[in-house]
């Protein structure tokens, strides 16, 4: 019997994931189930569950790889020295992750923010997922308290902001985003890029303003 090349079975898998993916994000992950599954990727049981255990695996795996390249695209601008401006690298992040779902629709409308939004909702009670949005949140936290040290050593951010303070406003800025085009439809990235860099260039009342 011919072996499987390992680029079929990766392909198999993401074939899997993604057609989760939908389901999840069309019916919500409680009123999605595996039969629902098993026909969106139009194959049977036993393909499917030589890769999963079932839906809470195939969530758990789905959150991990989003986690995972979020992480990674923030650790590459670590590497840089100094790492790109925060508005470009949010934007340069949050395009890389929604291009690799830009095949995953529902209706002809990007799946991925409807699928963070089940995500979101279902890390409140189903706590081996909430560990993995823990941990994966963790270190993509941690990635930014570094990038902001070393916006402070090259002099491009002042010295006295908390770095912990600014990851989690980077995240959230990037979460409210996906948040946003979930509930109101898509927008491109450059809105949140153009956005980030406005506010980044406000600056304080003026000494004797009326709000000074």
């Amino acid at each position: 019997m011919a072996r499987v090349s390992q680029e079929h079975l990766d392909a198999r898998r993401r074939q899997i994931l993604d057609g989760a993916a939908v389901c999840f994000a069309r019916n919500g992950f409680h009123a999605t189930s595996m039969q629902d599954v098993l026909k969106e990727v139009d194959l049977s049981a036993g393909a499917v569950y030589r890769y999963f255990s079932g839906k809470e695996a195939l969530i758990a795996a789905i959150v991990a790889e989003v986690l995972d390249q979020v992480h990674e695209g923030f650790e590459e601008g670590a590497r840089s020295t100094p790492p790109p401006p925060p508005d470009t690298l949010v934007a340069s992040v949050l395009s890389r992750v929604l291009a690799t779902k830009a095949s995953v629709t529902v209706d002809g409308r990007p799946a991925f923010p409807r699928l963070i939004i089940q995500v979101w909702t279902e890390v409140l009670r189903n706590e081996e997922l909430a560990t993995i949005l823990k941990q994966g949140y963790g270190a993509v936290q941690e990635t930014w308290g570094r990038i902001v040290e070393a916006y402070q050593d090259a002099g491009m951010m002042r010295s006295d902001v908390n770095p912990d303070h600014v990851a989690r406003t980077m995240m959230a800025a990037a979460m409210g985003f996906l948040a946003q085009q979930a509930l109101f439809g898509p927008a491109p990235v450059e809105v949140l890029e153009d956005g980030l860099r406005g506010l980044m260039s406000a600056q304080g009342e003026p000494a004797g303003s009326p709000l000074g």
